[in-house]
């Protein structure tokens, strides 16, 4: 995993806000795509608040993958970060349901897991994050 690039990558895929608003899926969000109890209607955060956050969230999404997904750490930075952002935005219950795409990825069948990642809902949601995110997948090269 490399934390620059991957921290980089959220900031302009989750863009930042630091007034709490509701999602395309009316949850209570802020900052870099952070939710949870402690999102309220009004929060309101300093930048230096949202980058201690993101930094908290990737530990914290990291720490997830650790314990159900522990092989992830083999992987090249660019394919590991793939999966970091998916569970960033997906949640770890969310990128679970990736199975066959974890699957093939573990096997590193790369054409496999990007076919298997684009015939998904979140990739009919979010189509040009998942292209990106795929293609990263399947060649190990950074968009």
């Amino acid at each position: 995993m490399n934390r620059d690039l991957l921290t980089t990558d959220l900031e302009r895929e989750e863009g930042c806000r630091l007034l709490a608003y509701r999602d395309t899926l009316n949850v209570l969000t802020i900052g870099y795509g952070h939710t949870g109890p402690d999102v309220h209607e009004g929060l309101q955060w300093t930048q230096q608040a949202a980058d201690e956050q993101l930094d908290h969230d990737i530990d914290h999404t990291c720490g997830q993958m650790d314990v159900v997904i522990p092989w992830w750490r083999s992987l090249d930075d660019v394919r590991a970060n793939v999966l970091v952002k998916m569970a960033f935005q997906l949640g770890i219950g969310g990128l679970l349901e990736f199975k066959q795409m974890l699957a093939h990825v573990r096997a590193e069948e790369w054409d496999l897991a990007k076919a298997a990642g684009l015939d998904s809902e979140w990739a009919k949601q979010t189509p040009a994050r998942a292209k990106r995110e795929m293609d990263e997948l399947e060649t190990g090269v950074h968009a």
